[in-house]
């Protein structure tokens, strides 16, 4: 009988169920303009899921491409949802003054100042690891890449 080797704690189901016990009890039914700390969390969330993707892709590819494929493509999907999550936070209307923000002050790396610079971070240093591994055609296409059956 072969030693099997015990299996470290899997914690993504209980993410998930938080994910759903989250918005069970903060989404109400009905319009509701989603708060910039929701789309600042929401944006944590992605990327700390593309991080999980890219690790299973990297250690996938080599052994099973045809796996490995549909891995990286997840990837870049979740990469496309952290951007448009991005955008919609610097799209969303200022606490306090309701007003919404110029869209280049971001991309000019002039954030709006604590605790909104966070998010701007995050999305850098997460933008680091996507340029290493894919290429600016993956990541604007509306096809992610071939997959292999």
């Amino acid at each position: 009988m072969p030693a099997t080797t015990p299996i470290a704690q899997d914690f993504v189901p209980y993410a998930t169920a938080a994910v759903d016990f989250h918005r069970a009890l903060n989404v109400p039914a009905g319009p509701l303009v989603a708060s910039r700390a929701e789309l600042d969390s929401l944006h944590a969330h992605l990327v700390a899921l593309h991080g999980l993707l890219d690790a299973h892709a990297q250690r996938t590819s080599p052994l099973l491409p045809g796996e490995g494929d549909h891995l990286k493509a997840t990837r870049t999907r979740l990469w496309q949802a952290a951007e448009h999550l991005h955008a919609a936070y610097h799209s969303s209307p200022r606490p306090g003054s309701g007003e919404v923000p110029d869209a280049d002050t971001c991309r000019a790396r002039r954030p709006e100042g604590a605790p909104e610079l966070t998010i701007c971070r995050r999305h850098q240093q997460a933008a680091q690891l996507v340029r290493r591994r894919a290429t600016p055609a993956d990541l604007y296409s509306p096809f992610t890449g071939l997959v292999r059956r």
